[in-house]
């Protein structure tokens, strides 16, 4: 059946009495109707698709260049007008934007003028999986629709929202649990509790905690999933009643995804986002392939010339955000490598990749045994040295190289500095050397970046 409207009939109302129809409020009437019109518009063929984003965008684009500094410059260079970018030729006549010019740009990156409905803005700065962190203002549209997006990933994949959920996630900085998922199941429907653990809680608290509160879907990134797993196989565990793995934030590889299924009992789903764009893909309930999320962005697959890669080809992903009028990005070249995919045998018209590369991070290990997600502090290394590229290889046990790229060489004092602040945000006291490079750390293998890599069998 196309659509979910039966479940979508059953959104909570906010009017005391009205129990049917349901009459929904504030933001959780606008994620309502936003949903319903999702619901249409993944059916619509791909060059009506196309037609309506880029519609979108030069609206967007005439915006941007009249309040953005830097978009302008963009559009001077290229001898384009805004209108210009109402058609795929006139997009791909714009020079991609890379993540060092965006991290360069300062406030000329940034629109100083928003229309009604699009503040107040906030930051969002990236994880720096890639290693060249950015810092964004997103808006209550770009918010509006991530939760949209998060919504339709839920209903594509029919889970039970009544039953339990767990996250593992860099975000959470202690245990908890509440009763509910959160935003944006808890603005529509009523939910199961939700269980919250840091990922760099030990892989093995991590597994007790989780055997304890009996979770029916699970929520972590695959390299933390890849601890899970191997801890379990090697004591025989599983953790029953588990139905299903959604897997954010960096590369899930065939093999995690297997071990996971086997070893686990339960499906492994993956989605692709990045914190300055929101949901770009989601993998299809269907066919496997990841569903570009076009009512949100154009995403364009381009070979190392620069042209548009074909089914099957990989290449780099440039993304562009078709509702942020606070940080126009446009042809923003993400740092990830993607292999295009072709038309989706369920019949939805939204574009398709088939894999995703890149945005792999490794799972720390600490000499007294235990391993965790390493969450790194770029930010605050930020206010220590002039960083604009880092990297770690833990190489032995207790040793890590700091491969770093920075505008100016670091004082003593300042390598003093930053050895400290790494010894707290890696919470052990690791042998660190450091490495530099003059303009850029290498990628690995096809074209990827790991923040961190760890080398220790």
């Amino acid at each position: 059946m196309r659509g979910h409207h039966q479940l979508l009939s059953r959104i909570r109302g906010d009017i005391t009495g009205i129990e049917w129809p349901p009459v929904p409020i504030g933001l959780t009437a606008t994620l309502a109707a936003l949903l319903r019109q999702l619901e249409d518009t993944q059916w619509l063929d791909p060059r009506e698709l196309a037609a309506h984003q880029h519609r979108q965008l030069v609206a967007l684009a005439r915006h941007a260049a009249t309040h953005s500094p830097m978009f302008r410059r963009r559009l001077e260079r290229a001898g384009l007008e805004p209108g210009d970018l109402g058609s795929s030729d006139g997009l791909r006549a714009l020079p991609p934007l890379g993540r060092r010019e965006l991290q360069s740009a300062g406030t000329d990156l940034y629109c100083a003028e928003l229309p009604a409905g699009h503040e107040p803005t906030k930051e969002a700065r990236t994880s720096g999986s890639t290693g060249t962190p950015v810092i964004v203002r997103s808006t209550p549209m770009t918010r509006l629709f991530w939760l949209a997006l998060t919504m339709r990933e839920h209903l594509w994949h029919d889970r039970d929202l009544s039953r339990r959920f767990s996250s593992i996630r860099g975000m959470s900085t202690r245990y908890a649990e509440s009763g509910d998922w959160g935003q944006p199941v808890n603005l529509l429907f009523p939910s199961g509790p939700m269980q919250r653990i840091s990922a760099r809680t030990d892989i093995g608290q991590q597994v007790e905690w989780l055997l304890r509160f009996r979770p029916h879907f699970l929520l972590t990134y695959p390299s933390n999933l890849d601890g899970i797993v191997q801890h379990c196989a090697k004591l025989g565990l599983r953790l029953p009643g588990l139905v299903d793995v959604r897997t954010i934030s960096e590369t899930l590889s065939p093999r995690i995804r297997e071990d996971a299924e086997r070893t686990l009992g339960a499906r492994v789903i993956d989605q692709y986002s990045a914190a300055e764009t929101g949901s770009i893909a989601l993998e299809c309930p269907q066919s496997g392939l990841y569903h570009v999320m076009s009512e949100s962005v154009i995403v364009e697959v381009l070979d190392e010339a620069g042209n548009a890669c074909r089914e099957g080809e990989i290449g780099r992903v440039v993304v562009t955000s078709l509702h942020n009028f606070a940080t126009p990005l446009i042809r923003y070249e993400i740092g990830d490598f993607a292999e295009l995919g072709g038309a989706c045998p369920c019949g939805r018209g939204l574009p398709t990749l088939k894999r995703i590369l890149g945005r792999e991070r490794n799972l720390i290990r600490i000499p007294d045994g235990t391993q965790h997600w390493p969450l790194l502090g770029l930010f605050v290394y930020q206010d220590i040295a002039p960083i604009v590229q880092f990297q770690f290889v833990q190489y032995e046990l207790d040793k890590i190289e700091v491969r770093l790229v920075v505008e100016e060489p670091l004082s003593p004092d300042q390598e003093a500095a930053l050895k400290s602040c790494i010894h707290m945000t890696l919470t052990y006291p690791f042998g660190l050397r450091f490495r530099y490079f003059e303009t850029e750390i290498p990628r690995g293998a096809e074209g990827k970046f790991e923040q961190f890599i760890c080398q220790v069998p």
